[in-house]
């Protein structure tokens, strides 16, 4: 009886703590093969959430203007193959080298259109061959810039006509689009006029002025065919053009046979008299265009980039890099032509002083004579190239800072339109009222001139706050010493076009209410540039900054 109540030995009391180990287990297994069976559902809907959550904060995706489409963007092979972790940079690839070269070379358009290479013939004219370490050294200031400026654009997928709009308020946005579309309207002028010259010279003087700027006008409608078939169509187009300004200004260079002795020595030996201040200060100026900085962030997008991935932003920055400084390198080349040609043939002569786009083909005519192939059309031929290449890149800038700006959802050929009658409007009444002499372009071109460059901070300025935020730019901000190095630049830049200003309205302003607008547009322009480096946080805006409060303390004891 006792033994048939008595439970066997093999079915002991359990372990209170051995149970509870062998239940969490059971709970931990089940739970891991719950999550598997819902991986493949969720993962969709986690996938679709992202793109649906980045609409939902203000819609700004859809409804912002973008650089370009993502079908419009070109698909760099082999990109997410070489970088699984997006992290590392994969080696150097010649092929992928070649499918990043377009943008630096459709910005390095802005360094020879006419108003640089006229420009580069008043100094080689003027001042020989001794400013031609300037130009080498002011192309180097203006690769800094645009590297910047393409850093820009591929770190944060947005170009700086579009971080200007959320940067600053409303009223400042609105003073920056203004400037950078009356800096843009102005070269736009000089572009023009310099392929109506062109045209003029090739027709023997057959078509007048203003039939050129009509004719020229006509390049926007080149520009929405050719952007139609992609961007590397349009990017091959300005091969082509670059080409034949090389080609051009080498055939020139060639038949002119300059010193090379005294060529290398202007490049090596620092040269500078108060005979030729003003055209070492026109080399410099010419180096940095308002608009241009504008376009070379906006163009880096062409290509299919992610921001959020490290490896291919440092990637296609290095590509970028790369491009851009061969790039530059060739306008560098083209305008050492240009210059040492007129130095070898001007240089002291009695044309030197009144040389200019218009009358230059006639003075290389004269001094150079006819031959197999005049040297008249083969200047005509290539100022035409660079007056054509300009207008185009400036249509193209034209979008992205007012689609940038204002945000404006038009479609791309509408907004080509707009920013071509901008220019051409204004260009076709300076044509008809300027082309009395060769004395009144002149003046025209020095008036444009200072209108770019009174520009020019509103562009630098910007450019270097925006990319020295890390909150903006991550691990890609500017460092200490390079962006020192950067303030410099925009401070010496910005420092010799002052000085281009004063000395011209010195000599060109006179009457005391002309005296007194002059003054109070000076002291609005200074002030606004002083907000602007006070909006940076830089060391030059912590000393502003400390200034001002030690001016305030001082007057108020």
């Amino acid at each position: 009886m006792n033994s048939a109540t008595t439970p066997p030995q093999n079915h002991a009391s359990p372990n209170p703590q051995l149970q509870s180990q062998q239940l969490q287990q059971a709970d931990d297994r089940e739970k891991e093969d719950e999550s598997r069976r819902l991986l493949p559902l969720s993962s969709p809907q986690i996938s679709d959430a992202v793109p649906n959550q980045t609409r939902d904060a203000g819609d700004d995706v859809d409804d912002e203007e973008a650089a370009y489409e993502a079908r419009e963007k070109i698909l760099i092979a082999d990109f997410e193959l070489d970088s699984p972790n997006y992290s590392s940079v994969p080696p150097f690839s010649f092929k992928k080298l070649w499918m990043f070269t377009g943008p630096g070379f459709l910005m390095s358009i802005a360094f020879l259109d006419p108003g640089n290479l006229e420009g580069d013939l008043q100094a080689g004219a003027i001042a020989g061959y001794s400013l031609l370490w300037l130009l080498m050294w002011a192309t180097a200031m203006g690769l800094l810039i645009q590297l910047l400026s393409a850093r820009i654009g591929v770190a944060t997928g947005r170009h700086l006509a579009e971080l200007c709009r959320d940067e600053y308020p409303n009223w400042a946005r609105i003073v920056l689009w203004f400037m950078a579309e009356v800096a843009l309207i102005g070269a736009d002028i000089q572009e023009v006029i310099g392929s109506a010259i062109a045209i003029q010279i090739l027709s023997r003087g057959f078509l007048p002025l203003w039939v050129g700027v009509l004719i020229t006008a006509a390049d926007c409608f080149i520009f929405l065919l050719l952007e139609n078939y992609g961007v590397r169509k349009l990017e091959a187009m300005f091969a082509v053009l670059i080409f034949t300004m090389g080609l051009s200004f080498a055939w020139m260079f060639a038949d002119a046979k300059p010193s090379g002795k005294e060529l290398l020595i202007g490049l090596l030996v620092p040269k500078l008299s108060s005979r030729t201040i003003r055209q070492a200060v026109g080399v410099v100026g010419c180096v940095i265009m308002p608009h241009n900085v504008f376009l070379h962030s906006a163009l880096v997008q062409s290509r299919q980039i992610d921001p959020n991935k490290k490896g291919q932003v440092q990637e296609a920055l290095n590509y970028y890099s790369i491009e851009s400084s061969a790039a530059l390198f060739v306008s560098f080349i083209i305008n050492l032509c240009v210059t040492t040609v007129f130095a070898k043939g001007f240089y002291g002569s009695k044309q030197a002083k009144t040389i200019g786009l218009v009358n230059a083909g006639q003075y290389l005519e004269e001094k150079y004579g006819g031959g197999l192939f005049p040297i008249l059309y083969v200047w005509g031929i290539g100022l035409l190239a660079a007056g054509t290449s300009s207008t185009i890149t400036g249509t193209y800038a034209g979008q992205f800072i007012m689609g940038g700006f204002l945000n404006l959802r038009l479609k791309k050929s509408l907004r080509a339109l707009i920013t071509r009658s901008c220019a051409i409007i204004p260009t076709i009444i300076v044509a008809l009222v300027f082309n009395k002499s060769e004395s009144s372009l002149d003046v025209l071109n020095e008036w444009l001139n200072v209108l770019q460059s009174i520009q020019i901070p509103f562009a630098l300025i910007p450019l270097l706050t925006l990319v020295s935020k890390e909150q903006l730019m991550g691990v890609f901000k500017m460092g200490p010493i390079l962006g020192r190095a950067a303030w410099t630049v925009a401070g010496l830049v910005i420092v010799i076009n002052g000085y281009l200003l004063l000395h011209f309205f010195l000599s060109e302003v006179d009457g005391l209410l002309i005296g007194f607008l002059v003054s109070a547009g000076t002291a609005a322009y200074v002030g606004f540039v002083v907000y602007l480096i006070s909006h940076s946080d830089c060391e030059l805006s912590n000393w502003l900054s400390q200034f001002i409060t030690n001016r305030s303390a001082c007057c108020g004891n």
